[in-house]
């Protein structure tokens, strides 16, 4: 079975696009966008992730068998972050219970 070689062109190309998502990261990490901070950090970061692993990892010239299994493992990724953030969001605000006279934490005792 023959390799794919990719030419050095390619990974400096690549290189670069990560050097440039890196910078837009730095600049969005001083921005104030609210709720969305969390969003565009994650978006840039999941295009580098993606960057990574279909080139430097071979991905996108792997069998079609390795690619399913990439696709589970993100699909995976998918399910146990948004599991985590379902749980964050119905999690209460404790910070203005924390005023509370102490008879108000008694039923959790």
């Amino acid at each position: 079975m023959s390799e794919h070689i990719a030419s050095p062109k390619l990974y400096v190309s690549i290189f670069l696009a990560l050097m440039v998502c890196t910078a837009a990261t730095v600049f969005a990490a001083y921005q104030d966008l609210g709720q969305w901070n969390i969003v565009v950090a994650l978006a840039i970061a999941t295009f580098k992730a993606s960057l990574v692993v279909l080139f430097f990892m071979h991905a996108k010239y792997s069998p079609k068998r390795t690619q399913l299994v990439i696709v589970c493992a993100v699909f995976w990724l998918a399910i146990m972050l948004a599991l985590t953030l379902s749980d964050y969001q119905t999690r209460h605000d404790i910070v203005g219970s924390l005023n509370a006279p102490p008879s108000a934490f008694a039923h959790l005792t």
